[in-house]
């Protein structure tokens, strides 16, 4: 009678564990999904984003997501403002992989239904689904998603991990002080200046001012480079967050976030990312030259054909890509202009 009884109190308590344990995954699944909800999700463009199909399918699979940083203001996200940060993140789905490539915002590129301009013009005249179709047309990718930030969620999420180690120079110092006080207005904040140059710890306003800088040697160059060094400094250090911190900066980040991620979408990413590693970063075009055209200062690529090729070797180790037609047919077009052969 005693087994019996001590049989029933097992059975009971490894029933009670089991109800325990799915009532947690429904919780923590239903909390997921509130906390992602948060996000400005805009998916109202989605069905007129030209898609192409690439050989990042074909070898593998990659999943390819735009990162959008504007230069706002007031902190827009929507279109009406330029895109100043354009960043491709390709995931590899079977390694886990990341590969980062900026697009340089001032790149002389076909928009879509509106002719030659600079690239970063595309979110400006038409928000996510024309910077997407921009993308997709010249470069002969295949990117659907998006995640558009501003400069007061970018000074946050920093702030919530409790800064980044930079590197500034005595050159980037000046601009580094110059772009604080001019976040400071923007973000209604009071943050002071560094105080001298050197590998040291930074909040969030001073990392995204040294993100902005462009007038040191390298220009624009050198600032795309900025950027995507503070986005690995950012992925690295919220890798080894805690959960107070997380859940902080998704309650903090999340609702300025836009993007046509749902929580489903997110829930993919999320799973994975302690696999995750960025494992290499670039600028593109490759091969460029900056000259004015039209009494405006533009990045040619030189030619976009092969810079294209480069790009799918690259992102996705195809050594053999061939540009489409219509890829050839804007790189002559470019040729002409620059007269580069």
């Amino acid at each position: 009678m005693n087994r019996k009884k001590k049989k029933r109190r097992l059975k009971r308590k490894v029933l009670l564990f089991i109800d325990l344990m799915l009532l947690l995954i429904v919780i923590g699944f239903g909390y997921f999904i509130y906390i992602t909800g948060k996000t400005q999700l805009d998916t109202s463009g989605d069905e007129s984003i030209v898609t192409n199909s690439i050989d990042s399918e074909e070898i593998g699979g990659y999943r390819n997501i735009a990162i959008f940083g504007v230069d706002s203001r007031d902190n827009a996200l929507e279109k009406s403002t330029h895109s100043d940060t354009i960043v491709i993140a390709s995931i590899n789905r079977k390694t886990k992989d990341i590969k980062l490539a900026s697009i340089y915002r001032d790149t002389y590129a076909d928009i879509p239904g509106e002719g030659f301009d600079k690239i970063n013009a595309a979110y400006f005249k038409g928000g996510y689904p024309m910077a997407l179709n921009t993308i997709n047309t010249n470069f002969d990718l295949d990117v659907k998603e998006y995640l558009t930030v501003n400069f007061n969620a970018v000074c946050k999420v920093i702030d919530l991990l409790g800064g980044i180690t930079l590197d500034i120079t005595d050159e980037e110092l000046k601009y580094v002080n110059g772009y604080t006080k001019e976040l400071n207005k923007i973000n209604g904040t009071n943050v002071g200046k560094l105080e001298s140059a050197g590998t040291q710890l930074v909040n969030g306003t001073h990392a995204t001012a040294y993100a902005r800088i462009r007038y040191t040697a390298g220009g624009d160059f050198k600032r795309a480079e900025r950027q995507r060094l503070v986005i690995q400094k950012i992925f690295e250090k919220a890798k080894k967050a805690d959960i107070i911190t997380i859940n902080s900066i998704v309650n903090e980040i999340f609702p300025q976030i836009y993007t046509n991620l749902d929580s489903m979408d997110m829930l993919g990413l999320a799973k994975d990312i302690l696999s995750y590693n960025i494992v290499d970063e670039t600028g593109f075009p490759f091969e460029n030259v900056a000259e004015y055209y039209n009494k405006i200062s533009y990045v040619f690529p030189v030619d976009l054909a092969a810079n294209v090729t480069k790009l799918h070797q690259f992102l996705f180790e195809d050594e053999a890509y061939v540009p489409s037609n219509k890829v050839q047919e804007t790189s002559a077009k470019i040729l002409e202009i620059t007269g580069k052969k």
